[in-house]
Order: C-alpha cells, then structure tokens, then sequence
C-alpha cells in the first residue's frame, strides 16, 4: 500500500505501546518519534542496532553504540492508559474535535 505525503498516524509521539512482531515482541516501550512519510516508529530503548563508529584523531578509541532503529506501525499496538491493555484505536468526535479512543474500554486516549 502506497502513502502519500499528507498521511496520519494512529500513534503519536509520547505513547507507551506494545510491540507485536519482530526480534522484540512482548516488550513495551515508550515513543520517541514518529516518522509518518515511512509508516514507522522509533521506540525508547527498543530494536537497537549497533553502530561502529571510527577514531577521528589520534589516541582516541573506536566505539560501539546502541542506537534505536525504526520499526514499523503495523507491528505495534497501542496500551491504553485506562485499561492498561493492547488495544487499537477508534475514532469519536466530542465538541467538534476528533479524539482517539480505546476499542476495549472506550476510554479516551488523547
């Protein structure tokens, strides 16, 4: 499926969410970005990859980082802050604004 540029994202920056498939699943994590052109997530602390860096000048040593990589929407779910469940998200309208909501509970995430 293609994405254009004006794509949202059922998930925002901030969320604690479940991941769901991949070399981490079962483990939660907090949000840290959303890159919503790509259709991915960077989660605090979760699918790190290592990074070598070089020594730039002389006498100085070699390093080896973690860094969070990006991993797809599709492969995480949200946890409700009220139930405090996997859960996915609806939409309802409340006072001319759109808000996301729980499908579980039917609690108001935003």
């Amino acid at each position: 499926m293609l994405f254009n540029d004006n794509t949202f994202m059922k998930i925002k920056k901030g969320d604690k969410v479940l991941i769901i498939g991949g070399k981490d699943r079962t483990k939660i994590g907090q949000v840290l970005k959303v890159l919503p052109k790509n259709n991915k997530l960077i989660i605090e602390g979760l699918n790190l990859v290592t990074r070598h860096i070089k020594p730039r000048k002389s006498g100085e040593k070699g390093q080896k980082l973690k860094i969070p990589s990006p991993i797809d929407v599709s492969n995480v779910k949200i946890i409700c802050p009220k139930c405090k469940k996997p859960t996915r998200i609806g939409f309802q309208r409340e006072k001319n604004k759109k808000v996301r909501i729980c499908k579980k509970c039917s609690a108001i995430i935003d």
